[in-house]
């Protein structure tokens, strides 16, 4: 069996970080793992407390994974402070991780912010130049490349100006009233736009957390990384699809839609 790592928050509603991850790495056939950066106090109506595991703590979490059951891919999600991201990146480094995906959480889907303003540099410095893909939003995107992004174009320039400074693939998500499903890949002085389906559903809780897990597990499994976004795609687009409404905000996805499709 494939192995994949999360390094990623706690979502102790069960709909984004780490719980995401491992629900999505299980229902691609991968064995997941997890390191987990901070927990969270939160539902589908924001976050409402963050508590920091030590930068030790991390480590010790890492060695243990990356010494007995080496991950084929890794996802790494929401790292709020300086030194877990040199923590994570140190340790990516000496054990030579491959396959990573960066999905650079600055905020969550309730509109809160998950990412210190010193953290943002050390982010850039030291984990973007490990990635093999990074899948930020349109907002991040514009932070990122300090430009606005207003159209497609906008979505193709952030992409092309992130892609040449950290030297990875880039996929811009669509949606913030740009487009509302179409994510664009960019890499090598090319891009490719992936279309998504128009699914009315409000529930969009740990959209970003799935799809960057499901890249990495489909990276993992040994696909191109075209093939893995698509599939990624693909997968959220039935979990969105399935419709499930629980919670009294932005509620989660059914990540299990492809194995228990009777329940939906």
């Amino acid at each position: 069996m494939k192995t994949a790592l999360t390094i990623a928050g706690s979502d102790s509603s069960g709909g984004a970080g780490i719980q995401a991850d491992i629900k999505t790495m299980t229902a691609y056939g991968v064995y997941a793992m997890s390191a987990i950066t901070a927990l969270t106090a939160q539902n589908t109506t924001g976050v409402v407390d963050i508590m920091e595991v030590t930068p030790e703590f991390l480590g010790k979490q890492l060695d243990c994974i990356f010494t007995d059951i080496y991950p084929d891919a890794v996802k790494i999600g929401m790292v709020s402070s300086v030194r877990l991201i040199e923590t994570i990146a140190d340790k990516l480094r000496f054990y030579q991780a491959r396959n990573i995906v960066v999905d650079p959480v600055m905020v969550s889907t309730s509109g809160s912010k998950l990412l210190q303003d010193d953290a943002v540099e050390t982010l850039k410095k030291r984990l973007f130049p490990l990635a093999v893909l990074l899948t930020p939003n349109i907002p991040e995107a514009s932070i990122l490349a300090q430009i606005p992004i207003e159209n497609e174009a906008g979505m193709i320039k952030a992409a092309e100006i992130i892609s040449q400074e950290y030297g990875c693939a880039v996929l811009c998500k669509g949606g913030h009233n740009i487009n509302d499903a179409n994510d664009l890949l960019y890499w090598g002085g090319k891009y490719r736009w992936f279309i998504g389906e128009k699914i009315d559903n409000p529930n969009t809780h740990g959209t970003g957390c799935t799809l960057s897990s499901a890249i990495a597990s489909g990276l993992a499994k040994g696909m191109d990384l075209e093939t893995a976004i698509q599939a990624a795609k693909e997968f959220i687009s039935g979990a969105l699809r399935a419709m499930l409404d629980l919670g009294k905000g932005r509620g989660p996805l059914n990540h299990m839609w492809n194995l228990f499709p009777e329940e939906q």
